[in-house]
């Protein structure tokens, strides 16, 4: 069946270019937003656009001045954007401080690309007690003070409310199209792929509407089920080469556990008459990722319980090169999958690769593991 939003939802995730310009030409000025929770909510509510960059898959090259070879190539890969002059005409980028590879990268951004202002956004480890709360608020301050230096935009406590309402609206339908697909295997991984990066280039309330349109079709459809349904989990996933590996063998998706993807849609801004404060609680609520400190893992836990949930024959768990908090969980995810009778499958990926043959033949041999 043909989905007419497809199409569209793949033109936006393959052209942020084209989305960057269009926003300037209305006049918008944008922000460049890296991953991870960076406040987006605080962007848009000062008439900012927000425009998340998860790097690009290409061939490094002045980045390899800032960064030695083992630093996680989608830092790498968003500085040498910068550098190359492919985020011209924005304002600022934020850039949390979330692994150790981020927060090198804020210092260095200074000094390679020094027309777009930078803006750190520093969270805290400890981020559930109030403590930890007062200081992500104190972090948020710094970021509205930071925008309203370098954009002339105001801040306003009210505009932020009604942005903290349209970024729940939007988590909820990321989250019931992410039910939908789980059940319409006819939907490709790249074009599931296209969904989730389109998010990143459009105002939130656009990417809400064109969402919806997707559900209501998916909804009028015959629900279709994947003869390989498996979940998949890492920071992100999105190289072309790994979702037409997955097409190639017939895996279907029945739900991840992706940062650049569901991860990010599973937490709304609690109701309150403080919305900063409220937007600083979401943070502490948030969980469920190998970038927040949790000594308990819960993490690894919901990984089995959605693939039961779904149905899911398998996980595959897509690690990104040197990315160490990834790493680390990943222990935890095998023993975890070994004790609940779950496959397990990694391949490792990263920004300059153009060669998937070693990634096919570990997903090949996990597809013929299924079928027994």
């Amino acid at each position: 069946m043909t989905y007419n939003t497809i199409k569209d939802f793949h033109e936006i995730a393959a052209s942020p270019r084209k989305q960057m310009d269009r926003y300037l030409g209305e006049g918008k000025k944008i922000v460049l937003t890296v991953p991870y929770y960076t406040p987006d909510e605080i962007v848009h509510s000062m008439g900012l656009v927000p425009m998340g960059t998860w790097g690009a898959d290409m061939e490094l090259d002045r980045a390899k001045e800032y960064f030695p070879a083992f630093m996680c190539s989608i830092v790498q890969s968003i500085l040498e954007l910068g550098i190359t002059g492919k985020f011209e005409g924005a304002s600022a980028i934020i850039i949390p401080s979330l692994c150790d590879t981020l927060k090198t990268m804020g210092e260095n951004w200074k000094y390679a690309v020094p027309d777009i202002k930078f803006i750190p956004m520093t969270y805290p480890q400890n981020r559930k007690p109030a403590f930890g709360i007062a200081y992500t608020r104190a972090g948020y301050e710094r970021v509205i003070k930071e925008l309203e230096e370098c954009t002339g935009a105001e801040f306003s406590p009210d505009k932020l409310a009604e942005s903290n309402r349209l970024y729940n609206e939007h988590n909820a339908a990321m989250r019931k199209i992410d039910a939908l697909l789980a059940k319409h295997a006819e939907i490709t991984v790249q074009e599931r792929s296209d969904i989730f990066a389109s998010a990143n280039y459009m105002l939130v309330e656009e990417h809400t509407a064109l969402v919806n349109k997707l559900i209501t079709e998916l909804e009028a459809a015959d629900e279709s089920v994947g003869n390989f349904p498996i979940v998949i989990s890492g920071i992100l996933t999105d190289m072309d080469g790994l979702s037409e590996t997955f097409d190639e063998f017939g895996m279907h998706i029945v739900a991840d556990d992706v940062c650049a993807q569901s991860r990010q849609y599973r937490t709304d801004v609690p109701f309150g008459a403080d919305a900063l404060q409220a937007l600083a609680e979401k943070f502490a609520n948030t969980d469920n990722c190998s970038v927040l400190y949790n000594v308990e893992k819960p993490r690894v836990q919901w990984i089995v319980d959605v693939a039961k949930n779904r149905g899911a024959k398998g996980v595959v768990v897509v690690m990104t090169k040197f990315c160490d908090p990834e790493e680390f969980d990943f222990v935890c995810i095998k023993e975890a999958c070994e004790k609940a009778d779950l496959p397990l499958a990694l391949v490792e990926v990263d920004r300059q690769m153009n060669q998937f043959e070693q990634v096919k033949t570990n997903l090949e041999t996990f597809r013929d593991m299924l079928l027994f």
